[in-house]
């Protein structure tokens, strides 16, 4: 039971187990709750008599009424209180786990998934549909099951005790329901339909907010604001016609409940009549049908959201199902030479990127990827740390294959700088230290004058302590650049990536970099990709991508003389500096 619970709600084992002690203190709630009813009949087949007969003696005193009446208010609030602690607390300790299980779900997938996913639509499903889950599963689902079995208790009883007035009671409640259940496939069309323009809207904002330097500079503002109008009216619409539909059918189903209170009443008062049933019977259920069919309406409104909260349930499935990069945790290479052998790759499906990669990046050397853009480059050194998986083909690390390794193990021997940097709103020094957690302040500055970071940082309002912004908002291209430089200088690894690193530089800091660098990668495995042919004078091994394949390998001194790309590109860039 509690795997098909973990399976059609999205839970752990021991949210499973804790919905299932919710669904069984709320049903013992909901049926505690007629002690009101058993206490009002007990009261007057007592009281009653006296009044229309004083000569009939009491069989209870005033004083067993108070007692009573106090014990059932004591079972109740208790009940209540285990009631709460299991549904309501223990909720959202399971909300909490499963946001820690999806980001460590995402931690362990490949970075095409990332370039795959709609990041907006996976923001929605971490925050939102989170949210929503917390909320149906703490106040609809556990009540909707234990009202089902406190109903189905209740039910049973009173078919029992007066077959006749219960049916009077409750042959308008499968009706009711089966109308809410034929719904349901029109229900969740809706609620798919209104996600999906709720997403657009979403993702319209946030391109608004991330682009809005540019519909400024071409004046696009009001293209920009009539296009997410016509978003936002479509979400208005939808979720207008959903809750309209929703809403109809459940007042429907509702209003379709209050026959039985008129049942109830034709039929008890004929029963009455002819003598089959007697006054206080009629009375209790009439009392029992004044309260009964307002929990079965709460079961029909729950049963809506539980309809609703099955798309979000299934997106967040749709994220535990993906497949995560696996290995080993244990990792002692021999060596960290770098070897692609007939490697190919592909982002999607008939879309090859690279074809039959075969080289090798030896440790102490520099090699460097150059070519058109385009052609592979940062897609081949990010294949080397296994940001993703080759298609066919190997990559070894020493002699070791490296999809046999765990990724987070394996990114522990690589340092990487990618050309497009991302900084954290949190201090230079926190944003440094990424590199390596457990540095001292002296390690982090010494990284940064290395860098070439420390004149700048020296200038800020607080210097290491100052707070840069979202993504490092207060500083420039070069000075972000720096920063990640710093990061890689600091953890120092034995494999280097640098992804156009100093393609935010001016001359002089490139310059200057390029020393550090030098001292940096000594004894290294250093994969570097340039576009600047400079950038890549002092590197050991050049590998010329075009289109995914290999179209030159060798030195840089081999390759001038073969006078093929590299020697053309090489004279293309030497002569538009002299000019």
């Amino acid at each position: 039971m509690f795997s098909w619970i973990e399976n059609r709600f999205a839970l752990s084992r021991k949210g499973a187990k804790d919905f299932c002690q919710g669904v069984l203190f709320t049903a013992i709630l909901d049926v505690a709750l007629m002690l009101s009813a058993v206490y009002v009949y007990l009261f007057f087949s007592d009281y009653l008599p006296t009044i229309l007969n004083p000569s009939v003696a009491v069989l209870r005193s005033p004083g067993f009424y108070l007692i009573t009446g106090i014990s059932f208010m004591v079972i109740l609030f208790l009940i209540a209180v285990l009631q709460y602690r299991s549904t309501y607390t223990v909720i959202y300790e399971e909300s909490a786990s499963r946001r820690i299980h999806l980001a460590e779900k995402l931690r362990k997938l490949p970075l095409a998934f990332f370039g795959e996913k709609n990041l907006t639509d996976l923001t929605s499903t971490i925050m939102e549909d989170c949210t929503e889950l917390e909320h149906t599963f703490s106040h609809a689902v556990p009540q909707l099951f234990a009202s089902l079995i406190s109903l189905t208790i209740i039910a049973i009883g009173l078919f029992f005790y007066q077959w006749q007035l219960a049916l009077a009671l409750f042959w308008v409640v499968p009706i009711s329901g089966l109308a809410i259940m034929i719904s349901k496939k029109m229900q969740r069309q809706g609620f798919e339909k209104v996600l999906k323009v709720k997403l657009a809207m979403s993702e319209a904002i946030q391109e608004g907010i991330e682009t809005i330097q540019e519909i400024k500079a071409y004046h696009q503002e009001s293209s920009y604001l009539e296009d997410l109008r016509k978003k936002a009216d479509a979400f208005e619409q939808n979720l207008v016609r959903v809750e309209i539909i929703t809403g109809g059918l459940l007042k429907s189903a509702e209003s379709f409940l209050k026959l039985g209170l008129a049942s109830v009443i034709i039929v008890g008062a004929n029963l009455l009549a002819i003598g089959q049933v007697d006054f206080f019977v009629y009375l209790m259920f009439l009392i029992v049908a004044s309260r009964i069919y307002n929990p079965i309406s709460e079961v029909f409104n729950n049963m809506a959201a539980l309809f609703y909260l099955d798309v979000r349930i299934q997106r967040t499935k749709d994220i535990d199902l993906l497949p995560v990069q696996s290995g080993r945790t244990q990792f002692q290479p021999d060596g960290y030479t770098i070897t692609f052998d007939h490697v190919g790759f592909s982002y999607e499906e008939g879309k090859q990127v690279l074809h039959d990669l075969s080289f090798t990046a030896n440790q102490g050397e520099i090699t460097a990827l150059v070519g058109p853009s385009g052609g592979g480059k940062s897609t081949t050194a990010k294949l080397s740390a296994r940001f993703w998986d080759a298609d066919t083909g190997k990559i070894f690390l020493g002699s070791q294959d490296i999809g046999a390794i765990s990724p987070e193990t394996l990114l522990e021997s690589f340092a990487v700088v990618f050309q497009d940097v991302v900084l954290f709103n949190s201090t230079v020094m926190d944003n440094i230290r990424i590199g390596k957690r457990d540095a001292t302040d002296e390690e982090v500055v010494h990284a940064a004058k290395i860098a070439q970071c420390d004149s700048f940082v020296r200038k800020l309002p607080n210097g290491y302590q100052t707070v840069l912004g979202e993504n490092g908002e207060t500083l420039s291209g070069g000075e972000r650049q720096r920063i990640s430089i710093a990061r890689a200088l600091l953890k120092d690894a034995p494999i280097i990536l640098l992804d156009e690193a100093t393609a935010s530089l001016d001359v002089e800091n490139e310059t200057k970099i390029q020393s550090a660098l030098s001292e940096l990668v000594r004894e290294k495995t250093v994969l570097i990709i340039a576009h600047r042919m400079r950038t890549i004078a002092n590197a050991d091994k050049i590998v010329v991508l075009e289109q995914g394949r290999i179209r030159e390998m060798g030195s840089p001194e081999e390759l001038k003389e073969e006078n093929g790309w590299f020697a053309q590109m090489l004279y293309r860039q030497s002569e538009a500096s002299s000019t």
